[in-house]
């Protein structure tokens, strides 16, 4: 159950907001009918969201493993049911990413430079971080430094919308019913 109305008011910021989320995504976020109820909170997120979009200096594929560890670490459903449709729409193999939240135990699924983005993810999204200079120096020394501040701040990034959805007590919205998410059974 959610902690705040999803329905917010009637407002013409509001209104674009459910229209553009209806023709992007086919149905409007939760996240946005949250945090809607607020508009310069609103509009701060959605400059940062469609800011973060253009950034390109970071493999897509790595930016999206990153992002979804960190929102299985926080246990954010709803960032994670959201994760899965994103992956399938980045044609990412769904068998891969299905192993993220368990990726420790799955290690031989993801590539050497995977499992450092993964790692690094996790240790930033730990209260209190755990990163270390060797992990960081691993890092840059891989993907470069700007695809290693990319990868920094979309992992801070998706802290913030984990932790606010969680705190919201937003839940899966069904979009992952839309692709081929692999049983964990």
């Amino acid at each position: 159950m959610t902690r705040i109305s999803l329905t917010p008011p009637n407002t013409l910021l509001n209104r674009i907001g459910a229209w553009y989320s209806r023709r992007t995504y086919g149905k409007v976020l939760d996240p946005g009918l949250a945090v809607g109820h607020n508009a310069r909170v609103l509009l701060a997120y959605v400059r940062q969201e469609r800011g973060a979009a253009k950034w390109n200096s970071l493999d897509p594929g790595l930016k999206h493993i990153a992002v979804m560890v960190a929102a299985a670490r926080i246990n954010c459903s709803w960032c994670m049911d959201f994760g899965h449709w994103e992956a399938d729409a980045l044609r990412l193999p769904m068998e891969k990413i299905s192993k993220v939240p368990q990726w420790r135990d799955h290690q031989d699924a993801f590539t050497a430079l995977e499992l450092l983005v993964l790692e690094y993810a996790e240790a930033m999204t730990e209260t209190e971080p755990r990163v270390t200079d060797e992990l960081a120096a691993a890092l840059v020394e891989r993907l470069g430094e700007a695809a290693f501040v990319e990868l920094t701040a979309m992992v801070a990034l998706e802290n913030f919308r984990s932790r606010m959805n969680s705190a919201f007590g937003l839940t899966s919205q069904g979009f992952s019913d839309a692709c081929a998410v692999p049983s964990q059974a």
